[in-house]
């Protein structure tokens, strides 16, 4: 928590900027403590021209302004001579202030969704699940796709699109490298004259997916 005093100077502030002005500037404050007689300014005034997440614990010599304090939704109202254990009160106060709300913003913050491992697909109408770390790669037919897995002779083949699969497959574990062929980074051995192989299958890259292929073959070899 950053916290800046503003008080009362012998020197008269300029007469085009409020006092305090040029500090805030440079570095936004959490917590401000502010005299309520300034020059030119007075401290409810210059209260109600900073940014509403810097807060404020007024201090003066005058009881009388402590209704006025509240009224701008101060934190606290010191009263001179402020002593050593009332000023550590209000920081206290305003710290504690600051971890309610965040942890009142932590709180209503979603935790993030979990990584999904594994995908469903309807298969000869049963439901099959098929584990993500197990793919080797897709293959695209006119109106089917097949799925091929480790150690599983046999793909598995679904009723679904090409577009609908690559939707289901988290983009940074697999690659579309042809319009008929998704492969899964990690899976990826060989590569023979621009043709990824996977145990005797070739798998093409076509031209329009050259560029992204590469800059991935690019970052896995630096």
């Amino acid at each position: 928590m950053y916290a800046l005093a503003l008080r009362h100077h012998r020197r008269r502030a300029s007469r085009s900027r409020p006092p305090g002005e040029e500090p805030l500037k440079q570095q936004p404050v959490d917590l401000l403590f502010l005299d309520i007689q300034m020059p030119e300014l007075s401290g409810l005034e210059f209260s109600r021209m900073i940014a509403p997440q810097t807060r404020i614990v007024f201090t003066t010599a005058f009881q009388q302004y402590a209704l006025d304090g509240y009224k701008v939704n101060a934190l606290d109202y010191l009263l001179k001579p402020i002593s050593y254990a009332d000023f550590l009160q209000a920081a206290n106060k305003a710290l504690q202030w600051f971890e309610l709300v965040a942890a009142q913003t932590q709180a209503q913050t979603p935790p993030p969704a979990p990584a999904r491992d594994c995908i469903i697909v309807k298969s000869e109408y049963k439901l099959v699940q098929i584990e993500l770390k197990r793919i080797l790669y897709v293959e695209g037919l006119k109106d089917y796709i097949k799925i091929y897995e480790e150690g599983e002779s046999k793909p598995v083949l679904s009723l679904m699109s090409m577009k609908a699969m690559e939707e289901m497959l988290p983009a940074d574990r697999f690659m579309r490298v042809h319009r008929s062929y998704i492969v899964q980074k990690e899976k990826i051995r060989v590569i023979d004259r621009g043709r990824i192989v996977f145990g005797k299958t070739y798998i093409p890259v076509s031209d329009s997916y050259k560029t992204v292929f590469q800059e991935y073959v690019d970052s896995c070899s630096r």
